[in-house]
């Protein structure tokens, strides 16, 4: 089969297309042949160096696919009820960058009716990340009163956060987004957001405005840095900061006694090393509440653009310029 490797840590051009034996599915694993995969900002960090693969996993770069069930093991844990020649997209640890690809069974789902290969191939990566993060470990609900909370996604024109303004939006609670010039900003409005150009405005002081004074009640951080310590402060009571990157840097100040005093939580994740298991239960929470929304039209996937997988070279190099707003796609 024809993949995509990296020769060595470095920048874009140590992506190289070569030729890899087809893996073999073991027990509760599908081989899947691949019509498309996305790319994501741990690829790049995985191809810098700074993001090993966890053990056991392929060395190929690429964490979700879409394409067609080949063969693999069906008997176990198959709550969607796939077979062989069904098109499912699959939540990977890697390899999806190649022709073929073994992924747990569990981690599987079925193309949503409606979408193509190539949307279905966007969607594990961030939509289990987003629920993971948001809704499952920020809690993001309702109040006691009825009111549902707000959210603030940082980095709204990302892949993620196109994603999380969606969901949030889809569910009926306040977004807030920030993004780096007016193209971007537009593009957040659109998808439900009040969009905050953090170049121009202080998003600190903007929430505030729009929220008489209360702040929201989660963010969803890729930045952290010096950012920790404004968006403690833009916390309502009660409220949740939770991490998935570190674009800002890894350390920052925190007021501890502010934490005390107004109740919030800090807390993050990373999804990779995760359990199967644990994988598999959000799978079964995407497609119970999830899968339903993107049939209906009301969220869809956000796709800038699509490069031949020859080409993935290309795709890093615009994923580190951030031009992009939501996703970079190779094709096979």
């Amino acid at each position: 089969m024809h993949a995509i490797e990296i020769i060595r840590p470095g920048d874009a051009n140590v992506l190289q297309p070569t030729e890899r034996a087809i893996p073999r599915p073991g027990p509760g694993e599908v081989l899947i042949k691949v019509a498309a995969s996305g790319v994501n900002r741990p690829d790049v960090s995985q191809r810098q160096g700074h993001y090993a693969p966890p053990p056991g996993a392929s060395d190929l770069p690429g964490l979700e696919v879409a394409g067609e069930l080949i063969d693999g093991d069906f008997g176990v844990d198959n709550p969607f009820d796939l077979k062989r020649g069904d098109a499912v997209c699959a939540l990977l640890a890697g390899g999806g960058y190649a022709e073929y690809v073994v992924a747990p069974l569990a981690q599987c789902l079925p193309v949503p009716c409606g979408l193509s290969l190539v949307e279905a191939a966007a969607l594990p990566e961030n939509f289990f990340t987003v629920w993971s993060n948001v809704f499952d470990r920020g809690r993001l609900g309702t109040t006691p009163d009825g009111t549902k909370e707000s959210l603030l996604v940082q980095g709204g024109s990302s892949g993620i956060g196109v994603t999380a303004i969606q969901l949030a939006h889809a569910f009926g609670h306040p977004v807030f987004a920030t993004a780096g010039n007016a193209e971007k900003c537009a593009a957040c409005e659109k998808l439900g957001a009040h969009a905050i150009n953090y170049r121009e405005q202080d998003f600190v002081e903007e929430v505030k405005r729009h929220t008489n004074g209360r702040g929201v009640d989660v963010i969803l951080d890729m930045v952290a840095g010096d950012y920790v310590a404004r968006e403690l402060g833009l916390l309502a009571e009660e409220g949740r900061l939770v991490f998935i990157a570190v674009l800002g840097g890894r350390h920052a100040d925190i007021d501890a006694m502010l934490i005390m005093l107004r109740r919030l939580t800090l807390t993050g994740s990373t999804l990779r090393a995760r359990s199967i298991a644990f994988k598999a239960a959000l799978a079964r929470q995407l497609h119970q509440h999830v899968w339903p929304l993107l049939e209906s039209g009301k969220v869809r996937p956000v796709i800038h653009q699509v490069f031949p997988a020859r080409e993935a070279a290309r795709a890093h190099r615009l994923m580190e310029s951030s031009e992009h707003i939501g996703k970079i796609m190779l094709q096979w």
